[in-house]
């Protein structure tokens, strides 16, 4: 893929929409399978910021502190790029529906 740069009117489900149609042009899976993939990436990806954890902590004697509290927060952008595409991959409308999560998760939480 070409170095991806957001055009101005671009958002980041916009973004992401376009990693998956690339991603796509990529495989020969069922989608099915395909999905299933996605979803687990964001296990493997949760690793790296529970790696990235333990090497903030220096709790891993052997390695010692070995990353950065950027480190961490790469690896948790790297954690919700990856559900953005799983999240895209099984609902095209994926912005609509995370606008509409979004809300009623804040009238839950901000109403207490």
């Amino acid at each position: 893929m070409e170095h991806c740069k957001p055009m101005d009117d671009e958002t980041s489900w916009d973004i992401v929409s376009r990693i998956v149609e690339w991603l796509d042009s990529k495989t020969d899976l069922p989608p099915s399978t395909v999905e299933l993939l996605r979803v687990l990436k964001i296990g493997e990806e949760y690793g790296e910021v529970a790696e990235a954890v333990h090497g903030v902590m220096g709790s891993n004697p052997r390695k010692g502190v070995s990353h950065t509290q950027d480190d961490i927060v790469r690896e948790l952008f790297d954690v919700i790029l990856t559900a953005m595409v799983a999240v895209v991959t099984m609902r095209p409308d994926a912005k609509k529906a995370f606008g509409a999560h979004l809300s009623s998760a804040a009238d839950r939480l901000l109403s207490s």
